[in-house]
């Protein structure tokens, strides 16, 4: 079993567009810079932004942190995000899911302008990804693929089972593994809440990505001998004897699980340090595409 260790592939991008951005401000040009809302007082949500705007302050970019209450109108966040995607200064803007009820999810994503859409939600940007032309590509589906070529694991020809159809995750990234493209050139299947025999369908793969947010769901049992396994989930399970109260479970049973692997995920440490360089490699070419 080897791991695919998320903290090692991200630090290795970090380091490259840190060396990027000092080349810039060298020649004079213009540095990244990252708007990100935060609503309300979500623990996971702001410790997920905390982390994204370190990492901009580790690789020379600038960010611009923008908090609200849970309260804020719909309206409000739709002006917030308004100015922003017409200041000049901000080359990627993101929206910390999720949002209250009252709020409209897929109202926010597409009022952020594609150009600036650096998570890649926005279905302009999902479309083009489709095709396969050039997009911001969803910063976690983009994360497990940096991280595959980061390790040159060799996906050519293997069966991708991947385990949730959420447009965040799953469904991109069935797209991109089965793309004629390197990591890629799987056949994909993409299995969900009503797969019928979804332990066969896992029993059979090569690559298992398990994106459902069940925390060990993915056991032994339903894993070949040799299998690559991603493991997306993370979920806060109540623990007294930690001192934060709780611990972080993925979807996967790692304990078993990964004495059946070639190559796993941690949780954490595996694709959660992946999300965010792919949002950085976004932010960057978003910078250098207006620049």
């Amino acid at each position: 079993m080897k791991l695919l260790d998320g903290k090692l592939a991200s630090q290795a991008i970090k380091e490259e567009l840190r060396l990027s951005v000092a080349q810039r401000v060298a020649e004079g040009k213009k540095v990244p810079h990252l708007a990100a809302i935060l609503i309300g007082n979500n623990g996971a949500s702001a410790t997920y932004v905390a982390a994204k705007v370190k990492a901009c302050e580790e690789t020379g970019f600038k960010s611009t942190l923008i908090k609200f209450e849970d309260t804020i109108s719909e309206e409000s966040l739709l002006a917030k995000i308004n100015e922003l995607n017409y200041d000049l200064d901000i080359d990627g803007i993101l929206v910390q899911l999720p949002l209250p009820s009252h709020i409209a999810e897929e109202k926010i994503i597409t009022a952020i302008d594609p150009e600036k859409d650096v998570d890649g939600f926005h279905p302009i940007n999902l479309g083009r990804m489709v095709q396969g032309q050039a997009s911001f590509i969803p910063a976690t589906p983009y994360g497990i693929m940096l991280l595959l070529e980061h390790f040159k694991v060799d996906t050519t020809g293997k069966h991708a089972v991947v385990i949730g159809r959420s447009n965040i995750v799953g469904r991109p990234l069935s797209i991109l593994l089965s793309a004629n493209t390197k990591p890629g050139n799987c056949t994909v299947t993409l299995c969900h809440s009503k797969t019928k025999e979804l332990s066969s369908h896992c029993q059979q793969a090569d690559i298992i990505v398990a994106a459902l947010g069940k925390a060990e769901f993915l056991k032994a049992d339903m894993v070949k001998e040799g299998a690559i396994v991603i493991d997306v989930g993370i979920t806060r399970v109540t623990d007294n004897t930690k001192k934060s109260g709780f611990r972080l479970l993925g979807d996967v049973h790692f304990e078993t699980v990964s004495k059946k692997c070639e190559w796993i995920t941690p949780v954490p440490g595996g694709v959660g340090p992946m999300t965010i360089a792919a949002l950085l490699k976004n932010t960057f070419q978003a910078c250098v595409k207006r620049s």
